[in-house]
């Protein structure tokens, strides 16, 4: 039902992508930016929220504007690939329009799934950091609607500030409207990737290393793997392919019905499924696969979230920086495995150098990114976790956090009082807020 004149719903239950924590809400779901004004004249703070794909609390609150009703394509160069758009609209519907006519997202996560003002407000990386950055660094500019109730324009010419705390800023600075985004060409919908196995966690960064020319490049690993296997992990490397057509067709998911029963998911079947994966995996195999297959495998399994049954589970990534990143991440990965979690899915990527954006994620070095079946320890141990990666110098993707305390954010987050100050600047304290920013301390 499409909510008219910004009338608010009923209190619901809402929750990031990880099912934890959850959330009782009022939910406004404007279709015009006349509307998502009248939201801002409620008296307690609001967060814009897209499609829920961030796993944790960052778009969780009492009060949420959602956005995905304001998806408008509003102009698009075929010429030049330069793109202006509704922040509400996915990535799955650019997709249709854009791949056909031979340009690509120049960046994108692992689902497609997420509205542009989502990706811009994670400033959102992909497998290929290290070549070429995060999605805001392909973002013109983007026309933001204040706690004042102005519209502004924010790039790295016109009120730069904003631009550097918007994207990366989680929601906290204002509301995304409309951006401008400059894609890249393609010849192909295709992929050519190549697999590499690699029996240990220095093997798979060495390999990384050697392959840093590679646009694409990603690894899964094993977690539970020990001693002398430590980290043995599969990288694809890829490129987007010369030959094949332009063709996107997007097929409907495949719909997991039901909660399945926790217990079914543990360390003993996840060990099972790691040593049948590694098993079948071929060392330096060649294949092309289609954009889809490569950049979103899970998004041809809908609700794939249920599969950690009702309580949820805990998507955790953080970053180490290059220098003793190897040494670092190995004390990470036996603190993981001998604690006894296991993480179904586990990648390893590697990042470039950080950009200038106040709240940004990446810097360079590796990143893991795990998902851990929520049960009564998992927080604990998850926060020895934090400590450990905060004392090596890395830090917690605010986009899959659910945990972090506000002395780990602050510590890691260096920039969060220009953040606040921009924030301040620009009428957002006491209109924007979530869940996540109060636990961390943000006003």
């Amino acid at each position: 039902m499409v909510i008219k004149n910004s009338e608010m719903t009923a209190s619901k239950i809402i929750s990031g992508w990880g099912n934890y924590p959850k959330q009782k809400a009022k939910l406004l779901t404007p279709t015009s930016q006349q509307e998502m004004k009248k939201g801002l004249h409620n008296k307690e703070p609001i967060i814009p929220r897209g499609m829920g794909r961030s796993y944790g609390d960052s778009a969780n609150a009492s009060l949420v504007l959602q956005t995905h009703l304001c998806d408008h394509f509003l102009e698009f160069d075929i010429n030049t690939g330069l793109l202006t758009l509704e922040a509400g609209i996915t990535f799955r519907e650019v997709l249709k329009v854009i791949v056909p006519q031979g340009w690509f997202l120049p960046v994108t996560p692992g689902t497609s799934y997420v509205t542009i003002g989502g990706a811009i407000a994670s400033d959102v990386h992909g497998k290929n950091h290290h070549i070429a950055g995060t999605f805001s660094q392909y973002v013109q500019s983007i026309e933001i609607l204040l706690g004042t109730g102005d519209i502004v324009i924010a790039s790295l010419e016109e009120n730069i500030d904003l631009f550097l705390a918007t994207c990366g800023g989680m929601g906290l600075t204002g509301v995304i409207l409309k951006a401008t985004i400059q894609l890249v060409p393609i010849l192909s919908s295709h992929i050519d990737q190549e697999t590499l196995k690699a029996g240990c966690l220095e093997s798979a960064c060495e390999a990384f290393e050697e392959n840093n020319d590679a646009t694409f490049s990603v690894a899964w690993i094993d977690c539970l793997a020990r001693g002398k296997n430590l980290g043995r992990s599969i990288l694809t490397l890829a490129e987007h392919s010369k030959e094949g057509d332009l063709d996107m067709t997007l097929k409907d998911p495949i719909e997991v019905p039901i909660y399945t029963p926790s217990k079914f998911l543990n360390k003993t079947t996840i060990n099972i499924f790691n040593n049948i994966y590694w098993a079948k995996a071929t060392n330096n195999k060649k294949q092309t696969v289609s954009l889809l297959t490569y950049f979103y495998p899970l998004d041809s399994l809908g609700a794939w979230n249920k599969l950690y049954g009702k309580n949820g589970f805990l998507q955790y990534q953080f970053v180490l920086p290059k220098e003793d990143g190897v040494a670092n991440m190995r004390k990470v990965l036996k603190e993981i495995t001998q604690s006894g979690l296991g993480s179904f899915l586990a990648v390893l990527k590697q990042f470039g150098k950080a950009n200038k954006n106040f709240l940004s994620f990446p810097v360079e070095g590796f990143t893991l990114a795990l998902d851990f079946k929520l049960t009564a320890s998992t927080i604990d141990i998850l926060h020895k976790i934090d400590d450990m990666v905060v004392g090596m110098g890395g830090r917690v993707y605010l986009t899959k956090d659910a945990i972090i305390n506000e002395a780990s954010f602050k510590l890691t987050y260096p920039n969060w009082q220009y953040f606040e100050f921009v924030r301040e600047k620009y009428g957002a304290i006491g209109k924007f807020a979530s869940t996540q920013s109060k636990r961390l301390g943000l006003r």
